[in-house]
């Protein structure tokens, strides 16, 4: 654990951040941070439970004076995304985070910090702990694989939480209050090819693109950021449109819920093309650094000679799967027409892996409007089938949280929030998969609103939480537990 990290207010916040930064977590493993939770309730003598699925419930009665509150569920997932640099040797199953303070802000050596959810589990921790604290019956509600399924939220069953309000502290912009938020579905493309012999008179080469900022596939979408996918495929195809090449591998992306920030692939050309190939990837590499600009001012394209593959694809199947991928949507594909800046619909092709004769290409896809999702798949399968893909398939499909303008928590919050800092919270949608929309599916009417301190660059290396927020987060959370209303 990082001592100066800890010593940050408010200090019990932080120390549980850290403690939790110990924990290897990633999404589908965690079995070491469910066990965790469960040891962290039990050894404070409150009620606590794990489901079938492996979310963790932790009891707490109200303190003096509050037991006539309404019930409060906070709730926050246990999972992290895990994304490193490539010139890292960070070993996420074995290592804790580490945490350091760059000024205003608290970053990671090179990985993912965790701030994403780490934080709102950190608080809820905290509130659990401190017997100080007034609040009415708290229930902390900790899901699992939020990241890669929502896995947690959709095994939640009817009957198992109590509280009337659900407090989900797994919003990115102090000052902000989340009340809506997109729906999601993936989409998984499979194909094969067959592998052919690479001719003598072929030089081979790895091209790698790097730099680029990446980020969360929704909620950074709207920013333009380059995805490497699309980048490499454009790359490969006009090297395609000048010179003869062959393609080996193509190896792009790593999560659904991350912006590629980096490819790679074996490209294969003519041996008296060599000089003239790489003349024309640093010529690209200058267009397409003019065309992001500040954007991404970090990105670069590399090429570097390598032992020849034995093995390629044909002619005919390159084409055809680059065509596919450089034609299918990605990016922004609508914005909303009822909030300002709020991205509606939208779709990040997060991975390509193309290698000795198997295609795999996915997708994640979200909307706030459900048939505007259903048309995107729609879309994306049409483009794959015309190339005669063997397997399309679209799965984990989870609903969005309709926003309920008149909900009482909300009142409740404007009101606090402009008592202790002078202004009124701006209410919000958000382009991103809380998990509100499902968890409402088994409690309908539960009252909801999401909200957390300030966090960029989720799921990626660049992830960072602002200091100084987490304070006025941590403040404002006490005050809303305090004036909880009377049942």
């Amino acid at each position: 654990m990082n001592k100066e990290v800890i010593e940050l207010h408010p200090n019990a916040v932080w120390k549980h951040f850290e403690m939790l930064n110990e924990i290897p977590r990633g999404s589908k493993k965690e079995e070491r941070v469910i066990a965790f939770m469960r040891s962290f309730g039990e050894n404070l003598g409150l009620d606590t439970s794990v489901d079938e699925t492996g979310n963790v419930l932790i009891r707490k009665p109200a303190s003096a004076g509050y037991e006539n509150r309404k019930g409060v569920i906070l709730q926050s997932h246990l999972d992290m995304v895990h994304q490193k640099n490539s010139d890292s040797d960070f070993d996420f199953d074995t290592q804790g985070i580490q945490s350091y303070i760059d000024g205003e802000w608290v970053k990671a050596n090179g990985t993912t910090l965790g701030a994403d959810n780490g934080m709102g589990v950190a608080s809820i921790m905290t509130i659990l702990a401190d017997n100080t604290i007034e609040h009415g019956p708290i229930e902390g509600f900790f899901t699992i694989d939020e990241e890669t399924g929502m896995t947690g939220a959709f095994g939640l069953k009817g009957g198992l939480l109590q509280g009337e309000i659900l407090l989900n502290l797994d919003s990115e912009d102090e000052g902000e209050l989340y009340i809506g938020c997109a729906g999601g579905i993936d989409s998984t493309i499979s194909d094969s090819y067959d592998e052919l012999s690479v001719p003598s008179d072929h030089a081979a080469f790895k091209v790698d693109i790097r730099g680029l900022k990446g980020g969360h596939s929704g909620m950074d979408v709207v920013l333009g950021r380059g995805n490497a996918n699309k980048m490499m495929t454009r790359l490969l195809l006009e090297l395609n449109a000048k010179f003869e090449i062959g393609l080996s591998s193509f190896d792009g992306g790593s999560l659904r819920n991350a912006i590629p920030r980096e490819a790679t692939c074996e490209l294969l050309v003519l041996s008296k093309d060599v000089e003239n190939v790489k003349a024309f990837v640093a010529e690209r590499e200058d267009v397409y650094k003019a065309e992001f600009g500040e954007i991404e001012p970090a990105l670069a394209i590399s090429l570097s000679a390598i032992s020849t593959p034995e093995k390629r694809m044909s002619s005919e199947y390159m084409i055809k799967i680059l065509r596919a991928i450089n034609a299918a949507p990605n990016g922004v594909i609508a914005m909303s027409r009822d909030i300002d800046g709020l991205t509606e619909t939208s779709t990040n092709m997060a991975r390509v892996l193309i290698k000795e004769g198997d295609v795999k290409v996915l997708f994640l896809s979200r909307s706030s409007v459900e048939s505007r999702k259903e048309a995107l798949t729609q879309s994306i399968e049409s483009t794959f089938a015309l190339m005669g893909a063997s397997g399309i398939e679209h799965h984990g499909s989870y609903p969005g949280w309709e926003p309920n303008p008149d909900s009482a928590i909300l009142a409740t919050m404007k009101q606090g929030y402009d008592n202790l800092y002078g202004k009124v919270p701006e209410v919000m949608a958000i382009h991103a998969g809380l998990e509100c929309g499902i968890l409402g599916t088994n409690y309908p009417g539960m009252d909801m609103i999401s909200f957390g301190p300030t966090i960029r660059n989720p799921h990626s290396p660049d992830e960072k939480v602002k200091i100084d927020t987490v304070g006025l987060f941590w403040d404002y959370l006490l005050d809303t537990l305090k004036n909880i209303p009377a049942k």
